[in-house]
């Protein structure tokens, strides 16, 4: 995967999981199932360790207890 297409899926990946999080912890009307936000995390984890310079203090990874 070239480096462009995958800050933008490490982009789509942090906003998808933003708006999940607004949605269970804010809105109490979660959109996705709790697998589904766990692939999407596990993703984003992946991706953030073969490229490290993607990681970014604002990253769903980066908060305590992700």
């Amino acid at each position: 995967m070239a480096v462009s297409r995958i800050q933008k899926r490490v982009a789509e990946l942090r906003a998808g999981l933003e708006k999940a999080n607004y949605e269970y912890y804010i809105l109490d009307q979660p959109s996705i199932a709790d697998e589904a936000y766990d692939a999407l995390l596990r993703e984003l984890t992946e991706l953030e360790a073969k490229h490290p310079e993607l990681v970014t203090p604002e990253s769903p990874t980066q908060r305590v207890g992700a």
